[in-house]
């Protein structure tokens, strides 16, 4: 056994680490290239995998950035590993958010900066949040320091619709596109309830509730009339093409050749809704009472698409058998509310309750702060559960922070678990994940250490001339 921070570092730092300079010009240290993922085993720790039972004396080995083994006891030899014996910490999937604003509304928090609203007018399916994603924002560095690898950004919630997320992967930055999460399908922003009608109530409307579903419905009713269109297009073209691959037929005199279908123009706001009435992009809808969600529930059914997650659903409890039979997770807070009136009737229960029904509860945060401490807010969750009686194993609880925010992204059959063959985003953390002393003692994503605490690192040229001398600089 090697001692844990030496080994890992020096095992990818070598002749390809890169040499940086401070903000006064001085050399700063060098660092590990984190793209490159190593062979790593993590020994002599207690495993949560959460796709089984806790393991209290056991290992993780992952290898080419996929996890290859888990299990009881001592650590298979692996040729070339860094072997790191770590007693005392507990190793879980890498934590997933899957509401968060970081990147498209920074902090620290600048009008320059506020890329996350595209509010010009009550529907903008067609903005991606990608495109507004500034991959500087310090958030990411504190996301990552609380157990984070994966998160959804989201556009904020005045629109009825208001535009694509984008799923990332908490890496070093570059640009929103070389951040994103590999494979994971699109998503998209839509909101209900207060926020449209109090944005737009006096710039056109909607100015009520009964406004916010027309729009909804009528958005959808075009951009079914915009499918039919490219659908008869691309089936007339299939026609041409067959008719023109079959023996010619002599031309009548006077007969014009066949011309070509009319393609139909684009539409970038009817591209987004059509790929949610075809399943490729998964609806992430902004509601908090009960009613509005069972309004929005009437609009998926009428149009043929399904919602993917309700998101802050206060009042998810109150029809929590409904989102159960249909399938719709609900993200939810802990504690978080009061803030307004539909957020009024709320309580710390929600999720366990969720949960006791047979549903998919999540926790998210949608704050830059809240990110950071992830899993102490689903242990309150947990625990305000079982105040009330309903009995939740530690797994079923870690799971509101793992595998189902994974299965909202439609990335957990990549992460979420620690599984063989799934990508190795990994925590190892100096205490028990639920405890509020608990710390993320290592990071890894795709298996490579993006976070040590004991030597972090700073990714932001934001804070570069505040951190050096303090912090190594990625």
């Amino acid at each position: 056994m090697v001692g844990f921070s030496l080994a890992l570092w020096s095992a990818w730092a070598g002749e390809s680490a890169l040499e940086v300079l401070d903000a006064r010009g001085r050399a700063a240290v060098e660092v590990f290239p984190a793209a490159e993922a190593g062979r790593v085993v993590l020994a002599d720790v207690t495993v949560l995998p959460v796709s089984g039972p806790r393991i209290e004396k056991g290992y993780v080995a992952f290898d080419a950035g996929r996890i290859t083994a888990v299990g009881e006891g001592s650590a298979p030899a692996l040729d070339g590993a860094v072997v790191v014996s770590m007693p005392g910490h507990v190793v879980t999937p890498g934590l997933i958010d899957t509401h968060s604003h970081l990147g498209v509304y920074p902090s620290p928090g600048a009008h320059a900066h506020e890329d996350g609203n595209e509010m010009v007018r009550p529907t903008t399916p067609g903005v991606w949040a990608e495109h507004s994603l500034w991959p500087q924002d310090p958030g990411f560095e504190r996301a990552i320091a609380g157990g984070i690898t994966s998160l959804q950004i989201l556009p904020g919630s005045a629109n009825l619709i208001g535009g694509r997320g984008v799923v990332v992967q908490v890496v070093p930055p570059r640009g929103g596109r070389a951040m994103r999460f590999p494979g994971a399908p699109e998503t998209v922003k839509l909101a209900c309830g207060e926020n449209p009608k109090r944005v737009y109530g006096e710039k056109g409307g909607p100015a009520t509730r009964m406004g916010n579903l027309r729009g909804q419905r009528q958005m959808f009713l075009d951009a079914l009339d915009y499918q039919r269109k490219w659908r008869e297009y691309d089936e007339a073209l299939e026609k041409q093409a067959s008719a023109g691959s079959a023996t010619p037929k002599k031309k009548k005199k006077g007969e014009e050749p066949a011309k070509p279908p009319t393609e139909p123009g684009r539409d970038l706001d009817k591209d987004t809704l059509v790929g949610v009435l075809e399943g490729r992009i998964l609806p992430q809808i902004h509601c908090y009472r009960a009613d509005d969600m069972l309004s929005m529930l009437q609009v998926a059914d009428e149009m043929g698409f399904s919602v993917r997650s309700f998101h802050h659903a206060t009042e998810a409890y109150k029809i929590r058998d409904v989102l159960t039979a249909k399938g719709v997770a609900a993200s939810v807070w802990v504690d978080w509310w009061g803030f307004k009136l539909e957020a009024f009737d709320a309580i710390p229960q929600n999720a366990a309750l969720l949960a006791e029904a047979g549903g998919r509860p999540v926790i998210h945060s949608d704050d830059e702060k809240g990110i950071q401490r992830l899993n102490q807010e689903a242990a309150k969750a947990w625990h305000a559960g079982l105040a009330e009686g309903i009995e939740l194993s530690e797994e079923e609880a870690l799971s509101w922070i793992t595998e189902n925010p994974a299965w909202v992204l439609g990335i957990d059959d990549q992460v979420g678990t620690l599984e063989v063959g799934k990508r190795a985003d990994v925590v190892v953390w100096d205490a028990e994940p639920f405890s509020v002393y608990a710390k993320a003692r290592l990071v890894f994503v795709d298996g490579a250490l993006r976070y040590d605490a004991e030597r972090p690192v700073v990714w932001s040229d934001f804070e570069v001339g505040q951190d050096a001398g303090h912090a190594e600089v990625r």
